[in-house]
């Protein structure tokens, strides 16, 4: 583990809670990049790497202090269905090296912004009923985490798993590489994950396998409030990166109900409140939004 791992561990249990970016892929969509199926962001990869570092840039400057690189489509199983299944360590690669590099060129931001590999379900994150057989997934969930291991990556983050099973599969893979390791289920109304299971029970059966803080994600602000005490209970630090809107589509911003960024920042305000260690945003935010939401943590230290 290098010294900016350690120092975001450190930060987990003390200190102001830490800033996490917005969206990379919706972000990558609403500036023109190709966004079809199934590599998704991973297109810009290929086709406009220096968006990528440019978005990424933007968020470092408007206060981000983790950058999640562009890792969430550039596993081999979905590489293979574009027919590049034998570039996933290159792409994986790349895509840290264009999330490190834009905190070099942000000169502006504060120093040790840590670089987050991605590590979602090998599947579409909405579809649990897709979820893959145990023995693909410890295959495929080591895969990626060496792959982001050896690209560099600060930590691991392993986001939007819809299931028990794939999550414990993800974080034991994660802890193999020994970086830091943070958890988020996407979740719908009543704390429950898209597969229907207790967020509670999620909770129970993960905080054994070592994940080093537990969130939620691309979930509806209005959603969000049920699923703080089931995360302030697990013991471990928590945190929530939501999606600004009401509503939560696939891959959307939430469309024109999205509240202004302000609105945001107070929801967000909330969830401090509540214990959150790690605040940012999901699908639909911008960089506006993390600047708002870095006024916000200036204006409560």
């Amino acid at each position: 583990m290098n010294v900016t791992g350690r120092r975001l561990l450190k930060r987990l249990h003390n200190g102001p809670p830490l800033l996490l970016d917005g969206a990379l892929g919706t972000e990558l969509e609403r500036r023109g990049a190709a966004s079809s199926l199934p590599l998704w962001s991973t297109h810009a990869l290929l086709t406009d790497p220096d968006l990528v570092r440019t978005i990424h840039r933007e968020n470092a400057l408007a206060g981000a202090e983790i950058l999640t690189a562009n890792t969430f489509r550039t596993q081999t199983r979905t590489l293979a269905r574009a027919g590049l299944g034998a570039q996933a360590a290159r792409l994986t690669a790349l895509a840290i090296r264009l999330a490190r590099d834009a905190v070099l060129d942000a000169k502006g931001a504060r120093d040790g912004v840590a670089v987050a590999g991605s590590a979602p379900p090998l599947e579409d994150c909405y579809r649990p009923d897709l979820v893959p057989t145990d023995a693909e997934l410890a295959i495929e969930h080591l895969a990626h985490a060496r792959n982001l291991a050896a690209a560099g990556a600060d930590l691991i983050l392993c986001e939007t798993h819809n299931c028990i099973r794939e999550a414990r599969v993800a974080v034991q893979a994660a802890r193999r590489t020994r970086l830091p390791v943070l958890l988020s289920f996407v979740c719908r109304s009543g704390a429950r994950l898209l597969s229907g299971e207790r967020l509670e029970d999620a909770v129970e059966t993960l905080v054994p396998y070592g994940p080093d803080a537990l969130l939620v994600n691309c979930l509806p602000i209005a959603d969000v409030g049920a699923c703080l005490p089931v995360l302030a209970a697990s013991g471990l630090p928590f945190g929530v990166y939501a999606n600004p809107g009401a509503a939560a589509e696939p891959r959307g911003t939430g469309g024109d109900a999205d509240p202004p960024r302000e609105v945001f920042a107070r929801a967000a305000a909330g969830w401090i409140s509540a214990g959150a260690r790690v605040v940012g945003g999901c699908c639909g935010t911008r960089p506006e939004h993390v600047r708002a939401l870095a006024n916000l943590f200036a204006d409560r230290r």
